[in-house]
């Protein structure tokens, strides 16, 4: 919250100095009155100003993501698109998009979603006291993809034992390597990790009899039998 104390020849002007330099709306600040204005005697001596202190009031976070996402939902050109929050926990919220064009807000394989989603996270700290986590979420995109990535690691962990390899995915990004590494991370006979840079870097799934070997990966590091993200 912000707060300036300002003079004019009245309330009023005094207050309208103040949300010009605040740079905000009358329904945004609370004015208190420091001193009344006083005309003096015959209008010469005595005079003084109408002194008020002005305090922005504080924004609801959420209200102010949720603001901050359909105007780039409009920039993007996405007109359709409707916006719901349900809060998760004290710190917690999912906001949940849904509409006709859901898949321009998705993009490819998530990508603009998770793009958004650090968006407004940026946005709800920005205003918030707390530190807040706002999952974004299209249609239950993200559900789905969960049980498309957990089946794609039940398939290729099953692949690396049989022919006793290890099976390199392709670059995923965190989110979606954390998925691989917990669903595996309980198999007895599998280990994974994750090999190379952003934005290429890649979970391996590697049989866990091969996890104890002196190999190095392509970057020259060796291949640690825990899974890094």
């Amino acid at each position: 919250m912000k707060k300036v104390i300002t003079t004019g020849k009245t309330v009023d002007l005094a207050t309208e100095l103040a949300l010009k330099k605040l740079g905000v709306s009358r329904d945004r600040v609370n004015v208190i009155v420091l001193k009344q204005p006083r005309r003096g005697f015959l209008g010469l001596f005595g005079v003084r100003d109408a002194e008020v202190e002005v305090e922005t009031l504080p924004l609801d976070p959420i209200e102010e993501t949720k603001k901050f996402l359909s105007e780039v939902l409009q920039t993007m050109g996405v007109q359709d698109v409707t916006i719901a929050v349900e809060q998760e926990s004290d710190t917690q919220y999912m906001i949940q998009m849904s509409g006709e064009s859901i898949g321009i807000v998705i993009g490819r394989r998530g990508t603009t979603l998770d793009a958004l989603q650090y968006l407004v996270n940026l946005v709800a700290n920005k205003h918030s006291e707390r530190f807040l986590r706002i999952v974004l979420d299209a249609q239950d995109y993200r559900l789905r993809r969960k049980e498309t990535l957990e089946r794609l690691a039940d398939r290729l962990a099953n692949k690396a034992l049989l022919q006793k390899r290890e099976i390199l995915l392709e670059p995923m990004s965190p989110t979606e390597r954390k998925i691989i590494h917990t669903f595996l991370q309980n198999r007895p006979d599998v280990v994974t990790f994750s090999h190379g840079e952003e934005p290429y870097r890649k979970v391996v799934i590697s049989p866990k009899e091969r996890s104890g070997e002196k190999s190095r990966d392509r970057g020259g590091r060796r291949t640690p039998s825990k899974h890094r993200s």
